[in-house]
């Protein structure tokens, strides 16, 4: 084999489950099998190259200015990918290949190329591990710095170990998995989240080596300054996942500067179901997927930066429980929502700031680059702006904000001093540096200007002594410089001309003195580039010992983002502050859905819910009413108050709930072979098991899937459980099409029977007026829908002939046949389960 070709293959062995970008000139290149599966999923030609064997090596490749399109491309699709770079610039006349290593792999929760990356969206990698008590999540983004971990026993868990694990992760969503061998959920990860979980090597879960990784990463004796001790069962997956991370970054984390704790309860939960039918930062429906209008997060998302977008999805997806907490965010969006200039002035200064979390992280790695510095500088010199905003606020958490604000005015200036005005992309080709910052750079840069100069002029003597006015001094990389003359002119070449190369209509020669200036312009030329790449490395040095602080900064900047962004939503849509407390009391007056009322007109409606007599509104009326919109509108008002944002209503009084159940739709689950109804009667188990009289729950249609007998009997039943004080007693929505459930006001306490008026123009039409009124419907209203909807003539008269048959006959059930429960039906002995959710009964 050839030199560079046995180089070739010493790194393919060490990265042989990846696919090998191996940079060779101005490409990277791709050979054999590589070759083959790029050139099929990146549709780019396939050739061949000579590697020292009979046949030709299969090669492919790309141009290392677009690599990156090209290596998101490849990751999408599920592979690795390992960059090896060229480590030392090409010298001329240097024999054999130039140094090459791997540099990075990069893989879904690995990418930092903003090409790869949604800007408003943080893109985590998670590491799952499974104890004989219960389950560690590690969670990290290198492009943040983030690194957050938790742990849930299984009794947190009520017997629902795998949903449990799943319901977690939905609050990251993450783009990559790490699992131990005998992790026995993978299966149900990659079906919930469409990501094939990595296996990792047992070793790097064991509870020393986890440890030690974690301690040396970050120079600490030990880890109780990040709140964990030794024996603690987070440290396995924390550790598992850095040693990852170290493997394909090649130990460049700087950015990961701290480990969190995070307890997964001391956050409002939410299912993957809630998250998904509340719509919160995805649409729920298919063809709506790119477009976050449609969802609470595009709403609320007025932010100004990309780092102030991710932290505001974040407080969407963990909503905060503890009411000091709350208020506080409260007050400080309520001071930018009165202060609209001062808010505009803010605005624009932080458009101007660039993502300066992920651009220290790729400052960091491997593919950092003079631009992203100058990205930096660029973010750096608004800062001052930006903390002057704060200094007259009066909210204590934008005081507390102005207070701790580092503008980082050092290190604007010391990068501002030394870096070019627009650097190069390439670190290796010189540009990077002003002139005026050193000296012996100077000195450089004179002789290159005078480089050009001197072989101007040398060409001018030689044309004038040989009399050959066709002759020219040029360079290449191969040859360095030359004297090139046409073969119509060979005679008159001098004696002292030393032949270098001959070509089909020239001859390229060099003399003494040229070879003395090319030798001083090219030292220079290769000293100055190493002095700016030298330079350039002790400014990015610099900047890495300042990491916290800049980091700090731009966590400051995030919040300060989204709560502007909160005020700036709330003043626009005229939304009020709500008052949040540790009562059970939930009440809106004039509520209106965040999102729907941004696309059509909208009718407000109020709610009254509590802990004591109106527990429960048991909903009816027709289908198109508007009781599913009323119902989500109630939850997501909830959801927006304990975020700390204002809310569509003109009052609203929110007692803290822990947990927001959503029972709504239908759609069955082919994959696990469960039906529609199956799929119902799970969440409803799920609810049933894990809500607390803390708890919002919102049913909607339940024990539709089945016969009517069947399905009555099961919403009965299940409404009564969620009533009785004795079993759960939550704050409930309940919507429903069987009537005879309106009896429940008369014999349970606290439940209230609530409708969604209609207007009739004659036996055919409908008005869906959208207003909830008290009471209980006397009908649904189905066939007119079904008109509405274009069911045929025919079709829509025999079923009115059917139903009118049925109500002669008085087909449905006497409801006051049924018996109500005894005390006893809910005690303990007939639901014992109750004790593994932690509902006292």
């Amino acid at each position: 084999m050839t030199p560079m070709m046995t180089q070739y293959f010493e790194q393919k062995e060490k990265n042989a489950d990846c696919l090998l970008l191996f940079r060779l000139g101005d490409f990277y290149e791709l050979f054999f099998d590589d070759a083959i599966t790029a050139s099929r999923e990146l549709d780019i030609a396939l050739t061949g190259r000579d590697w020292g064997q009979p046949e030709r090596a299969p090669m492919c490749g790309v141009p290392y200015h677009a690599a990156e399109g090209y290596i998101a491309q490849l990751v999408e699709k599920g592979y690795r990918v390992a960059v090896c770079e060229q480590m030392e610039t090409p010298k001329p006349g240097n024999k054999g290949p130039v140094r090459r290593e791997v540099v990075r792999i990069v893989t879904p929760g690995t990418v930092t190329n903003s090409i790869m990356l949604d800007e408003d969206k943080n893109n985590y990698i998670l590491c799952l591990h499974r104890t004989k008590k219960g389950c560690a999540l590690a969670a990290a983004d290198i492009t943040t710095g983030t690194f957050v971990v938790t742990y849930f026993s299984l009794e947190d868990m009520a017997g629902e170990e795998g949903k449990r694990i799943i319901d977690e992760m939905a609050r990251f969503y993450p783009a990559e998995v790490l699992v131990g061998e005998d992790f026995p959920y993978a299966a149900a990860v990659e079906g919930a989240f469409s990501v094939k979980p990595v296996t990792l090597p047992p070793w790097t879960f064991s509870v020393d080596f986890a440890y030690k990784t974690l301690t040396t990463h970050f120079h600490t004796l030990h880890l109780e300054g990040f709140g964990l001790n030794e024996g603690d069962p987070e440290i396995p997956a924390a550790g598992a996942l850095l040693t990852y991370l170290q493997d394909t970054q090649k130990g460049a984390l700087s950015q990961i500067t701290s480990l969190k704790p995070y307890r997964a309860g001391g956050f409002l939960i939410m299912d993957k179901n809630t998250r998904q039918n509340l719509e919160l930062t995805t649409p729920l429906r298919p063809w709506r997927r790119t477009n976050k209008n449609y969802t609470l997060l595009g709403v609320l998302d007025r932010t100004c930066t990309a780092m102030g977008a991710r932290l505001l999805r974040a407080w969407i997806e963990l909503p905060l429980l503890d009411v000091p907490a709350i208020e506080q965010r409260l007050n400080a969006v309520e001071e930018w929502t009165m202060q609209a200039f001062l808010r505009a002035e803010l605005r624009d200064s932080l458009k101007a700031i660039h993502d300066m979390e992920r651009l220290m992280a790729r400052l960091v790695g491997a593919n950092g680059n003079g631009r992203d510095m100058a990205s930096l500088r660029a973010s750096l010199v608004h800062l001052p702006y930006i903390k002057e905003k704060l200094q007259d606020t009066k909210a204590s958490l934008n005081v507390s904000m102005h207070r701790t604000f580092d503008d980082l005015r050092d290190i604007y200036t010391l990068i501002d001093s030394a870096l070019a005005e627009e650097p190069p992309l390439s670190l290796r080709e010189g540009g990077l540096i002003k002139a005026g910052y050193n000296t012996e750079l100077d000195e450089l840069l004179d002789i290159k200007e005078n480089g050009a100069k001197w072989l101007s002029e040398l060409e001018v003597r030689e044309r004038d002594s040989t009399g050959i006015k066709s002759l020219k001094v040029r360079y290449n990389r191969v040859f360095g410089y030359y004297i090139e003359v046409t073969k119509t002119h060979m005679a008159a070449v001098p004696e002292h001309y030393v032949r270098k190369q001959t070509l089909a209509n020239s001859e390229r020669y060099t003399t003494a003195e040229l070879d003395k200036l090319a030798e001083t312009i090219l030292q220079a030329d290769e000293k100055r580039i190493e002095l700016e790449y030298t330079i350039f490395e002790g400014l990015r040095a610099e900047i890495v010992r300042n990491m916290e602080r800049i980091q700090l900064t731009a966590s400051l900047i995030a919040s300060l983002d989204a709560i502007q962004s909160l005020g700036d939503v709330a003043d626009r849509n005229r939304y009020c502050k709500p008052t949040v407390n540790d009562g059970e009391r939930i009440y809106i007056k004039a509520g209106r859905h965040p999102v729907l009322e941004q696309i059509d007109s909208f009718v407000p409606n109020d709610t009254h819910l509590d802990g004591g007599d109106r527990r429960m509104a048991v909903i009816t009326g027709p289908n198109m009413a508007g009781k599913s919109t009323y119902m989500r509108q109630v939850a997501l008002i909830t959801l927006m108050a304990q975020i700390g944002s204002f809310v569509p209503a003109d009052e609203a009084v929110i007692g803290v709930v822990d947990r927001i159940f959503t029972r709504v739709g239908a759609s069955d689950d082919l994959a696990s072979g469960q039906s529609t109804f199956m799929v119902e009667m799970t969440e409803v188990a799920h609810i049933l098991h894990h809500a607390t009289k803390r708890s919002l729950i919102v049913m909607d249609e339940i024990g539709r899937g089945t016969s009517t007998f069947d399905g009555l009997s099961i919403a009965w039943s299940v409404l009564e459980y969620i009533a009785s004080e004795a079993c759960i007693g939550a704050k409930t929505l309940f919507a429903t099409h069987y009537h005879e459930l309106t009896v429940m006001e008369e014999r349970l306490s606290g439940v209230r029977n609530y409708s969604f008026t209609l207007g009739e123009s004659g036996e055919e039409d409908v008005l869906f007026l959208r207003k909830i009124v008290r009471g209980g419907a006397d009908r649904s209203y189905g066939i007119q829908v079904a008109r509405l909807a274009g069911l045929p003539v025919v079709v829509l008269r025999r079923a009115r002939k059917v139903l009118e048959t049925l109500e002669k006959a008085n087909s449905f059930i006497n409801t006051a046949d049924i018996e109500p429960p005894h005390t006893a039906f809910f005690g303990e002995e007939a639901y014992e389960q109750q004790s593994l959710s932690g509902v006292s009964s």
